[in-house]
C-alpha cells in the first residue's frame, strides 16, 4: 500500500470506530448489528481466558440474527439498570492481507456513569476485529473485547 492508501484506510477504520461508539455512547443499539457482516463473530471475553486460549467469553453472538435478538431483549425483556457509556478509543494498529481482509487492534476504555453522578472506569481493554470491505463500507467480520480484568464489575447488559 502507498502512504496516502494507508492514511486513507487509517481513516476509514477510525470513523468504523467512532460509529462504532457513538452508536453505543448515544443508546442506539438497533444500530449495532448494521456494522457487522451477517455471518459475523462478536464476544466479550477476559484477557486471562484469551491469553490461555480458553474460549469462555461472558457475551458471545456468532451471527448478525443474534445481535438483533440481544438488542430486542435489552429493550423488551431484560430488567438492568440503564448505563451511560462513553467510549475512547486509541492505538489503532492494522494490518491488510492480500484478499483485502483487514486485522485491527485498538485500545479502549468504557467511562460508565450511574443516575447518581458518579462516573467510573466501568472496562478496559482491547478490541481485537477483523474487517471487510461490503458495498456498504467497512463491516466487522469479528469483532473481539478482550477485557483486562479478571471480572466484571457489574451487570454486562450492554455491548461495549
Amino acid at each position: 500500500m502507498t502512504l496516502p492508501e494507508t492514511l486513507m484506510l487509517r481513516l476509514e477504520l477510525m470513523a468504523l470506530n467512532d460509529l462504532y461508539t457513538s452508536i453505543l455512547d448515544n443508546d442506539r443499539l438497533e444500530e449495532w448489528p448494521r456494522l457487522f457482516v451477517d455471518d459475523c463473530l462478536y464476544e466479550i471475553i477476559p484477557s486471562e481466558n484469551e491469553d490461555m486460549g480458553l474460549p469462555a467469553p461472558v457475551m458471545l453472538c456468532d451471527n448478525i440474527r443474534m445481535m438483533r435478538d440481544r438488542v430486542v431483549a435489552l429493550r423488551h425483556a431484560n430488567i438492568y439498570e440503564k448505563v451511560a457509556y462513553r467510549h475512547m478509543v486509541s492505538g489503532l494498529e492494522f494490518t491488510v492481507a492480500e484478499d483485502g481482509t483487514i486485522t485491527a487492534r485498538s485500545s479502549y476504555i468504557v467511562v460508565n456513569t450511574s443516575l447518581e453522578g458518579f462516573s467510573e472506569v466501568y472496562q478496559a481493554g482491547s478490541y481485537r476485529d477483523v474487517i471487510v470491505r461490503t458495498r456498504e463500507g467497512l463491516r466487522y467480520k469479528s469483532r473481539r473485547c478482550v477485557y483486562d480484568t479478571l471480572k466484571v464489575q457489574t451487570l454486562l447488559a450492554v455491548p461495549i
